[in-house]
């Protein structure tokens, strides 16, 4: 069926060009002219020239980085799937706030903006300085048993998201990671790939906060149950918008909505972790060619994480065995995407240099 929050991507969608596989020839006929021998910076020449066709005449402009936090609780909590109360986001929220988080560190580290959104923490955050306050409600339902979200609540944490997307690039910003904080959203971020991959919730589902064996399997069962209560008795594969209701967070529509909308602004989305880049591939199977704007950021520790990658095709940059969300795998590969255009915009040409090239 046609859902209302269609309406709310419908503009965005229509008309998406993929990124310039013109700009991506030139940007390679300039990076085989440099003082090196032919493709020998390996992938940080694909990195190049994948950011060229994205940036297109923009590619020479200075790059500034910006990273988004979007924060929500889950309704899925009550059914014990974390380690971690649900009181912990609140509470990571107002770390982030008070920078003393591993993302605060990076960010600093790295000359990176830090935007932390309330989009459905269930909690009131009052006059506490430096949040962006755009909650849509307090969490969403327990799955189990409902709907996550109502289609109006999905569409309003859409609409954040893309006011997100809109935000960066009003301020100049050319390169943006997305990042997460939701105790349970591991277990929305695990129904999700099963449905989109087909995969079976055992191949899926991780040990997220770090969950004991016995919560890990009872975790397993509930992701199993939650995938064949909402899509099993369908005679055709669900919607996006469809697995986003049912089983998403308010925080992953969110995600998916910057994904879409930067995707149309030409900036260079640097995805995150697990819950991430199901949002990156939600958003993917709204508008495929959103794909040509992703750059995987690392792989995490989640098994789920490595069966959407393969899903989307998408390469990490960084394998670290991090599964701490927040943006910080994003945010640390964003100095190699920097290295790679710096090489291909600053270093010398074998003409330029008066240096020999290799004898033909």
């Amino acid at each position: 069926m046609t859902l209302p929050s269609a309406k709310a991507i419908e503009s965005i969608t229509q008309g998406l060009e993929p990124p310039s596989e013109l700009w991506r020839s030139r940007a390679q006929a300039r990076l085989d002219t440099l003082t090196k021998p032919l493709g020998s910076l390996g992938q940080l020449e694909d990195l190049a020239a994948h950011v060229v066709s994205i940036r297109q005449e923009r590619s020479l402009e200075k790059i500034k980085k910006g990273v988004y936090v979007f924060a929500a609780d889950h309704g899925i909590t009550a059914e014990g799937v974390s380690a971690y109360p649900r009181e912990v986001t609140y509470q990571m929220v107002l770390n982030f706030l008070a920078e003393g988080a591993a993302i605060n560190v990076l960010v600093k580290l790295h000359h990176v903006e830090l935007r932390v959104i309330d989009v459905g923490v269930d909690a009131d955050f009052e006059d506490v300085a430096g949040l962006l306050r755009h909650k849509v409600c307090r969490g969403t339902r327990n799955m189990l048993h409902e709907d996550a979200m109502t289609d109006d609540e999905l569409t309003r944490a859409l609409s954040v998201g893309i006011n997100m997307a809109d935000d960066a690039f009003r301020a100049g910003q050319t390169m943006i990671a997305i990042g997460e904080m939701g105790i349970g959203n591991t277990t929305s971020a695990s129904a999700i790939t099963c449905t989109l991959t087909g995969a079976a919730p055992a191949e899926a589902t991780g040990r997220g906060t770090g969950v004991n064996p016995e919560a890990h399997a009872r975790k397993r069962a509930i992701v199993e149950v939650i995938v064949a209560k909402h899509f099993a008795k369908s005679s055709t594969d669900p919607s996006p918008l469809d697995i986003l209701r049912c089983v998403g967070g308010l925080e992953i529509a969110a995600m998916t909505g910057m994904v879409l909308a930067a995707a149309r602004h030409k900036l260079v989305i640097i995805v995150d972790g697990f819950i991430s880049t199901a949002a990156a591939a939600l958003a993917t199977a709204i508008a495929p060619t959103v794909r040509g704007y992703m750059i995987a950021g690392h792989q995490s520790e989640e098994p789920g994480h490595r069966l959407l990658l393969s899903h989307l095709k998408l390469t990490p940059l960084l394998t670290l065995d991090m599964r701490l969300g927040e943006g910080t795998g994003a945010v640390l590969a964003m100095p190699i995407v920097e290295s790679a255009v710096a090489l291909y915009t600053q270093m010398a040409t074998f003409a330029s240099a008066g240096v020999s090239g290799a004898a033909q």
